[in-house]
């Protein structure tokens, strides 16, 4: 059967059972999360108040499979991470983050592939390094943006956007990114506990 240009609708019933109306079928979590690694699209409707619930839905599925043995994929430091954002004055630029992060992944997955088959070759995660400094930058990049708008201690706002040190690429290179995630947290807590002066 050809796949449809247009998203599979799913039904969620009140008995939480899930209805593919693609194939007139009752399906389970695991159904779905095949059909998203068939790239399969699909949205998800309460059957009752007709509300798109696809986003808890798919929440579920990583639940899921990430309670499974062996299939962890979100370290807990970057859940706790991921949680502090709530709420914090960085949340609107996190999604678009994260999601360019994996697109970059998605999109260079096959020569990681390679990389790590041919460990004799070199060092099998310089590439992954590499990725994760390249996102680094990117992420300092997009924050450096929003300094000025934030008044520095002396309550004047700043003219132009603090420096940000580049990463230095060194074996330890993920500590050092780690460090400087936590440094730019901690930066950012501080300045969103500073009261703003009326100019």
């Amino acid at each position: 059967m050809a796949k449809s240009d247009q998203p599979t609708t799913i039904k969620k019933y009140a008995n939480r059972r899930l209805y593919n109306t693609g194939t007139s079928t009752y399906v389970t979590l695991e159904d779905l999360a095949a059909m998203v690694k068939d790239g399969e699209d699909f949205l998800v409707y309460d059957a009752k108040t007709g509300d798109d619930i696809t986003r808890s839905v798919l929440a579920q599925i990583i639940f899921e499979q990430e309670n499974k043995a062996g299939q962890n994929l979100l370290p807990t430091t970057f859940l706790r991470q991921l949680i502090r954002f709530y709420g914090d004055s960085m949340q609107m630029v996190v999604p678009k983050y994260l999601e360019q992060s994996i697109d970059t992944l998605t999109r260079e997955q096959e020569k990681f592939r390679k990389q790590l088959t041919n460990t004799f070759s070199g060092t099998p995660f310089a590439p992954l390094e590499e990725h994760v400094r390249r996102n680094m930058e990117l992420f300092q990049q997009t924050f450096s943006m929003f300094k000025p708008f934030v008044p520095p201690r002396g309550g004047v706002a700043a003219l132009e956007p603090e420096k940000v040190p580049e990463p230095v690429v060194e074996e330890d290179n993920i500590d050092d990114l780690r460090r400087q995630m936590k440094d730019m947290q901690d930066r950012l807590e501080r300045m969103s506990k500073e009261p703003k002066k009326e100019e």
